[in-house]
């Protein structure tokens, strides 16, 4: 039969950038195309994309996108895939309305057709039969992709969990999973990681409703502000739910959060009644006790609306003792400290802050090892490639199958760039197809070289110093004084006499470099460099970016 390959563009290695391509000689089926948010070592990035050139150079080959939920690092990455190529895009209802509003901000909805498909639809896309599951995770309607090739069956887990009671009682589907196990059989599972090293099952998403309950209730008399993430509309359903019934209006803060639950409320999938809500500029209006905001900035994200209004920043609501805050949500690693230092302020503001860590106020969208297992057991697949996961998920996700009774030579641990092949022999790795430096976005530039933030991270913690030359091309001589000037290196007023004497050295060493005839431009900016840096280290113990400058005149 002919071979299948599936490449892994994003995802195996971080939690982002989620990205896979299934191919065939003729045709590619991409599986999700999301972005990363970049942590404290790329600063100034906006985010991370998957490395789409490996696509863009086969774009005649590509028959359509499958979405299978709504989060950002598995859609954030569509609109710059979009900018070069037009191709339909495949998912639920709420997916793809999240889709379109980041389409419509880029002027990019002409370049694909929106395909809707719903639970246990069977679809042809291309050559490849692709039947779609319900799947549980922490944003409504997410799929499980069965996707039939020619050499099987490929099940994709999508981010799920096993919730035997949801908030809108859509179960994930392992029944289903089952029997295609048994006809026609899963020659591949492609699964979620992202939990696979924490033991037991997670908490039920309607456990956080009590929770809600209480909290609410010990807080009657002051006015209540919740965060969560703003795609987490089943969490925005039980905490406008409790609201209500606490005889509270609703207001939201934070324009994704007002975009997703408008988007929800249209589609059926979040149920506010209209008097139920308020805008946030009138919530002034009511007393303390009336009042439920429903806010963005569980992750304290630099202006995001909850972030703002710790800072004292916000427009449209002022902190203080009246206010208790509900984090309904848990730090994402690397943004512990900015989540501590958002409490704080708003702690200093007078307010009353409760979390996730001592209340039981939130629960992962990503089953734990119980849940895994049921999964994995249900699948009863022929080979494994965890997915979805830094490399310490992924390898205890490989563990965990291998415990359960696959046998290791059928789990492959492939990382980003891995390309894989299905054959009538197995499954084996092919080639690395991306180096690893993956395309970065900063404002409105799409970049690729990853030297930049070396050189930030130098100007941010050290500063810079800037020692410029001019010489006399004809006279060989130097005209004037050496010029130093640094930014963040030292204080202004312990600067000034360093970089006097600086400029001094400099001035001494280019003159007797200029007695060398043959003293190339390079040659003399070389000088100006290694004299101010050695002298920069030597007066203070520093090493901020030196900035040669030689002009010849």
């Amino acid at each position: 039969m002919e071979k299948v390959r599936i490449t892994f563009l994003g995802g195996l290695g971080d939690i982002g950038r989620n990205c896979a391509a299934i191919e065939t000689e003729s045709e590619i089926l991409i599986l999700d195309c999301g972005q990363l948010f970049p942590d404290e070592f790329m600063p100034g990035a906006n985010s991370v994309l998957p490395d789409l050139s490996y696509l863009l150079d086969r774009s005649e080959k590509i028959v359509g996108c499958i979405t299978t939920h709504a989060h950002e690092d598995h859609i954030g990455a569509l609109p710059y895939l979009l900018e070069h190529i037009s191709l339909p895009i495949y998912g639920s209802s709420f997916t793809l309305g999240m889709v379109r509003n980041r389409l419509e901000e880029r002027q990019l909805l002409n370049n694909c057709d929106l395909i809707e498909v719903s639970d246990g639809d069977k679809v042809t896309i291309g050559q490849f039969a692709c039947e779609f599951l319900p799947v549980t995770h922490s944003v409504p309607s997410g799929l499980i992709s069965a996707i039939q090739t020619p050499q099987g069956l490929i099940v994709h887990s999508s981010d799920f969990k096993l919730d035997l009671e949801p908030v809108d009682g859509r179960l994930t589907d392992l029944d289903r999973i089952a029997e295609l196990s048994k006809n026609p059989g899963i020659r591949l599972l492609l699964c979620d990681s992202t939990n696979s090293d924490v033991p037991g099952s997670t908490i039920s998403e309607s456990d956080i409703g009590v929770s809600l309950e209480k909290v609410f209730k010990s807080n009657e008399e002051k006015r209540i502000v919740t965060a969560c993430f703003a795609s987490h509309i089943h969490r925005v359903q039980q905490i406008a739910q409790t609201a209500v019934a606490a005889g509270r209006k609703i207001s939201t803060l934070g324009l994704s959060m007002k975009k997703n639950v408008t988007l929800a409320r249209q589609l059926g999938i979040l149920d506010i009644m209209e008097e139920d809500l308020i805008d946030i500029e009138s919530i002034q209006d009511y007393s303390p006790d009336q009042i439920c905001v429903i806010s963005t900035g569980t992750q304290a994200e630099p202006r995001s609306a909850l972030a703002m209004a710790s800072a004292g920043e916000s427009r449209w609501i002022t902190i203080g003792e009246q206010d208790a805050v509900i984090l309904s949500s848990r730090s994402i690693p690397g943004n512990e400290d900015r989540v501590g230092r958002m409490i704080n302020n708003l702690m200093k503001r007078g307010a009353t802050v409760l979390h996730a860590d001592h209340l039981g106020l939130h629960t992962s969208g990503h089953g734990n090892q119980e849940e895994l297992r049921a999964l994995h057991q249900a699948a009863n697949a022929e080979w494994f490639v965890p997915v979805h996961g830094e490399y310490r998920h992924l390898v205890a996700h490989k563990d965990l199958a291998v415990e359960i009774g696959l046998p290791p030579e059928k789990v492959y641990l492939a990382t980003d760039g891995d390309q894989i092949e299905l054959s009538d022999d197995g499954l084996v790795l092919v080639e690395k197809v991306t180096s690893g430096r993956y395309p970065f976005v900063q404002g409105k530039i799409l970049e690729h070289e990853h030297q930049v933030f070396s050189e930030r991270r130098i100007l941010g913690n050290e500063g810079f110093v800037v020692a410029s030359v001019e010489i006399d091309n004809e006279e060989n001589v130097i005209l004037g004084d050496p010029k130093v000037t640094s930014k963040g290196w030292v204080n202004v007023h312990i600067a000034q006499d360093l970089e006097e004497e600086i400029a001094r050295a400099i001035k001494e060493g280019i003159q007797k470099a200029l007695l060398q005839k043959d003293a190339t431009d390079e040659y003399l900016e070389q000088r100006v460099r290694r004299i101010t840096g050695s002298l920069v280290n030597n007066l203070t113990g520093r090493r901020p970016m030196i900035v040669p400058i030689v002009r010849k005149l």
